[in-house]
C-alpha cells in the first residue's frame, strides 16, 4: 500500500507562508525556507513593537505635559501630584492633548490646582 503523505495540507501550510511573504524583496517572497525565516522574524518584531509602541506614546505624552506646565512655573512630577490629589480623573493622554489643541481647558486645569 502506497504512503499517505496528505500533500493537501503540507500544500496549504507552504503556502500560507508564502502568501504573508508577498511584498518581500527577491528570495525572501518566493523561496519557502527564505520566506519562513523573514516571516518569523518579522512577526517577533511586530510582536516586541506593539508593546514598545505603548511606551513610546507615554513617554510623549508625558514630555507633551511637561512643557506645557513648564509654561506655568511647576514641574512635571508636581502637576501630576496636585492631579492626583485633587481626584481629577484625566489620563496622559487626554492631559497632553488638551495641552497641545486646547490649551485655553489645559490652563484652566492648572489654575483649578492651585
Amino acid at each position: 500500500m502506497p504512503r499517505s503523505v496528505n500533500a493537501v495540507a503540507s500544500r496549504k501550510r507552504r503556502k500560507k507562508i508564502l502568501d504573508a511573504a508577498k511584498g518581500f524583496f527577491g528570495a525572501r517572497r518566493n523561496v519557502y525556507t527564505a520566506a519562513k525565516n523573514t516571516l518569523e522574524k518579522g512577526m517577533g518584531y511586530a510582536y516586541r513593537d506593539r508593546r514598545a509602541k505603548k511606551r513610546a506614546y507615554r513617554r510623549l505624552w508625558i514630555a507633551r505635559i511637561n512643557a506645557a506646565v513648564r509654561t506655568f512655573g511647576m514641574s512635571y512630577s508636581r502637576f501630576m501630584h496636585l492631579i492626583s490629589n485633587n481626584d481629577i480623573s484625566l489620563n496622559r493622554k487626554v492631559l497632553a492633548d488638551l495641552a497641545l489643541n486646547h490649551p485655553d481647558t489645559f490652563a484652566a486645569v492648572v489654575k483649578s490646582l492651585s
